[in-house]
């Protein structure tokens, strides 16, 4: 009984924790790229990139839907090359969470790299340090509390997406109820205390996380103005 009280938290945290760790990747080079290119269009792409974040979740869950449906183009492709069906299973909550999580992560890590000091990536070079080399091992460790904040809050925003999961991954108990989904359907049926006990639930997390990132951050301020 435990277990299947339980559903919804295990899918959440798996939903955004899966999502959170391709966002992290995929947002992180972009905003490499982005910090060190300079194209037309740029501005246009970089606005798209950040969407999500001022569309209402319905919408963005309706263009998903539109394109990961059965008759939606990525939808199809998907179904006719690789049988992944995209509608109605976790795959949909993930790609869902992905979308909306991202801008997140992404603004984080434009602050992050814009905040190196180019001098030391050009001291770098002139050592003879190949790109790879230079990101890992000077850009990266300096960026990383701003790569982690992004990673917080990208896993947060996961942990909390309703609208575009409802829309995509819709509402399969067992499958794709993660908690805002599950306390939605248990407001729908009047079942109060179940839906007071999943709000809790995700409020505690949520809390915790920003919590921690707080204290983290406020951490490494100290230890930064310590060392000067």
């Amino acid at each position: 009984m435990l277990e299947t009280n339980m559903t919804p938290l295990l899918l959440s945290l798996k939903v955004a924790l899966v999502s959170t760790l391709i966002v992290f990747v995929f947002g992180m080079l972009f905003a490499r790229f982005m910090t060190k290119k300079s194209f037309f269009g740029k501005h246009v792409l970089e606005s798209l990139f950040l969407l999500p974040l001022v569309l209402p979740p319905t919408v963005v869950g309706f263009g998903l839907l539109l394109l990961f449906g059965k008759n939606g183009p990525l939808g199809k492709l998907l179904d006719e090359w690789f049988g992944i069906t995209v509608v109605f299973t976790l795959t949909g909550a993930v790609i869902a969470s992905i979308v909306v999580s991202f801008p997140l992560m992404y603004q984080s890590a434009v602050a992050a790299f814009t905040g190196v000091d180019r001098r030391l990536e050009d001291a770098a070079r002139t050592m003879g340090a190949s790109e790879w080399r230079l990101f890992w091992t000077v850009v990266f460790p300096l960026a990383w509390p701003g790569l982690l904040a992004g990673f917080v809050l990208s896993f947060a925003r996961g942990l909390g997406e309703f609208g575009a999961t409802l829309m995509l991954a819709g509402y399969l108990p067992g499958r794709t109820d993660t908690i805002p989904v599950a306390i939605y359907f248990a407001v729908e049926a009047g079942q109060m205390e179940k839906a007071l006990f999943w709000v809790v639930i995700i409020v505690a997390l949520g809390m915790g996380t920003t919590l921690w990132l707080n204290w983290w951050s406020r951490r490494n301020v100290r230890r930064f103005a310590n060392q000067k």
